[in-house]
């Protein structure tokens, strides 16, 4: 109801703060680790370390404190995950580990977009890693995991060996690109930029498309969805285009929009496909996140 009020009736007072104390945030912050993670429960030794499937699974709580419950940086549990985060970022400016040795500008993406929600937008930190986003894209202007434009399998993240180089010659990949882009999105300078539109124009460009790279790969993905965002699907990448202020008359666009209106039930809400999550409410924070795109839509109509 807050994010409703907020977001859609343009409610200034609505505050998220109320939400903080709810048991949920209590139980999950009660689990924190003391150095700021949340455990990850299983995992495989010869993938990765303890201390990089925990980088994982703190990234995935953060996601749910701060797009569920609206948690900020002034809570003292975002402060301490927050700094457990930024202690994998290295000196070039990715979060290095969950793909071991190897550049990951997916996840370094997705982790920086949550920060960015929790208050972190301004922090030095969060420039150091746009600029090396920024640094490693592919010559057309979208990005891919850097290993699989050598044609190396995932298998060489459990392989103490050198970072592979990419090779930026070779085209993005949606999947890739798609989760790069709502970092920029969430970040109010640099989804101004130009290489946010370029990157824009080249993810709205392969909807309902195949990626190029072999993750994900097939196009029953565009209409597979989480939330919060974690891969890239339809409501994932129109949540970004609309922060960017993309037209919703682009053609692509109109047909990723389309594809959402004839799926509305008579209720009003969405019942969709999800490929991630147990939240019983899922189908409602789907809806939430539709709504918010179409009324961003509708603002910058002419």
């Amino acid at each position: 109801m807050v994010f409703t009020k907020r977001d859609l009736l343009e409610d200034k007072g609505a505050s998220a703060e109320g939400l903080w104390r709810l048991p949920f945030v209590t139980r999950v912050i009660g689990k924190q680790q003391k150095d700021g993670s949340w455990k990850y429960l299983g995992g495989k030794p010869d993938v990765r370390s303890r201390q990089n499937y925990n980088q994982l699974e703190t990234y995935r709580i953060l996601g749910e404190l701060v797009e569920k419950y609206g948690l900020k940086n002034s809570h003292p549990s975002i402060e301490k995950a927050a700094s457990f985060l930024f202690g994998f970022q290295t000196e070039e400016g990715d979060f290095r580990g969950i793909y071991g040795n190897q550049y990951t500008p997916n996840y370094s993406a997705g982790i920086m977009e949550i920060l960015v929600k929790a208050g972190y937008e301004e922090d030095p930190r969060i420039e150091r890693g746009f600029r090396w986003l920024l640094s490693i894209r592919q010559h057309d202007g979208g990005w891919a995991i850097p290993l699989r434009t050598k044609n190396a399998k995932l298998d060489v993240i459990a392989m103490n060996n050198k970072t592979i180089q990419p090779d930026t010659s070779k085209p993005f990949s949606h999947l890739v690109t798609g989760v790069v882009l709502r970092a920029f999105a969430a970040h109010k300078i640099h989804r101004e930029s130009g290489e946010a539109k370029t990157a824009g124009k080249l993810l709205a460009s392969r909807f309902f498309n195949r990626d190029l790279y072999p993750d994900r790969a097939t196009v029953e993905f565009w209409t597979k969805f989480t939330f919060p965002f974690w891969f890239t699907d339809l409501l994932s990448s129109l949540d970004s285009l609309s922060l960017l202020r993309f037209a919703a008359n682009d053609l692509h666009l109109k047909k990723a929009i389309e594809w959402l209106v004839a799926r509305q039930q008579k209720t009003g809400s969405w019942n969709l496909t999800i490929l991630k999550g147990k939240d019983k409410e899922i189908n409602r924070w789907m809806s939430l996140a539709i709504c918010r795109v179409f009324r961003r839509f509708h603002e910058d109509s002419p």
